[in-house]
């Protein structure tokens, strides 16, 4: 899901990106708590039977379980603290990786795409919801008003990268739970999606290792207590109140254990290689030649000026 070491461009050289330093999505992003609200993410693409379908028919996560989270979630990651250059090479890598994923549904008989705007809105809203309910869930708590309504206009920035309709993306935890209410009538499960589903929450030791076996299972009564109930009965995979509660305070635990940028990267590489890779560029990373922040429609148009061309 995302581009080899010997290729990509370094994380932060030219700019800050799109968002910056005081910027939620740079403090919400590089949280060990994203980790957690990444598995919950990837758990709900599933109840997208068009995206169900498209992994299904990959096979990229039965294959190469961990490299391919771990990948997909350094995307993520790249796009909200990597500079303008890096982010939209990452973006178009993985563009270019989902054009091939098409086919036909087997529910509904309809074709899917990965890159259809809708199966995107859905993968981008479901990260950035979960991604911030798991920090506030187990990490600092919940964003002042002013706070989220700054995390979900960066949300939108985001969505810019992917093939979503800007005008169609949540600008507030209101309209988000108006989009949730939207789309639940389209969402279902399968044969294809449960199997994903409780694949994602406690992968395989013979294909995951070790390490990733053994972090899916403790991550997953933590994400499966964020989720609502409707969503745990569907996917056959509720737990009970007394569970919920345990998980949520091993997570505050664990958590608070690696606020610490560097025990964080650490724990994190030890299971997402390249994620913790991320993490340590962009701690290490030194002020940009031009510190400022760009939109990503000046970044296409070629406006955005890069220490190359200065030079």
């Amino acid at each position: 899901m995302s581009s080899t070491p010997a290729t990509r461009p370094p994380l932060r050289v030219n700019d800050y990106g799109f968002f910056g330093p005081d910027s939620q999505s740079w403090k919400i992003w590089t949280s060990p708590t994203a980790v957690i609200g990444f598995q919950r993410s990837v758990v709900l693409e599933h109840f997208d039977p068009f995206l169900a379908a498209a992994v299904a028919d990959s096979q990229g996560i039965y294959r190469k379980p961990a490299v391919r989270l771990d990948h997909t979630l350094a995307y993520f990651l790249t796009v909200a603290v990597g500079d303008a250059q890096r982010a939209l090479y990452e973006s178009e890598h993985l563009m270019k990786i989902h054009a091939a994923m098409t086919g036909i549904e087997p529910i509904s008989g309809r074709r899917f795409a990965a890159n259809n705007p809708a199966s995107q809105l859905w993968i981008h809203v479901t990260g950035w919801h979960s991604v911030l309910k798991c920090y506030e869930m187990f990490g600092p708590g919940p964003l002042t008003p002013e706070e989220e309504s700054e995390y979900w206009r960066e949300c939108v920035i985001a969505a810019q990268l992917q093939t979503c309709k800007p005008s169609d993306v949540p600008t507030s935890r209101a309209e988000v739970r108006e989009y949730f209410a939207r789309v639940r009538p389209q969402l279902c499960t399968s044969q294809v999606a449960l199997r994903g589903m409780h694949y994602l929450l406690r992968t395989d030791y013979d294909l995951g290792g070790a390490r990733f076996w053994l972090a899916s299972r403790a991550l997953a009564p933590i994400s499966i207590a964020t989720l609502p109930k409707w969503m745990r009965q569907a996917g056959g995979f509720d737990q009970s109140a007394a569970l919920d509660r345990v998980a949520t305070l091993a997570a505050r635990i664990g958590v608070a254990a690696t606020r610490n940028p560097i025990v964080a990267e650490r724990m994190i590489g030890l299971v997402a290689p390249m994620t913790g890779q991320t993490l340590r560029e962009h701690r290490r990373s030194p002020i940009p030649a031009f510190p400022h922040v760009v939109t990503p429609s000046e970044a296409r148009s070629g406006k955005v000026v890069t220490a190359s061309t200065a030079s």
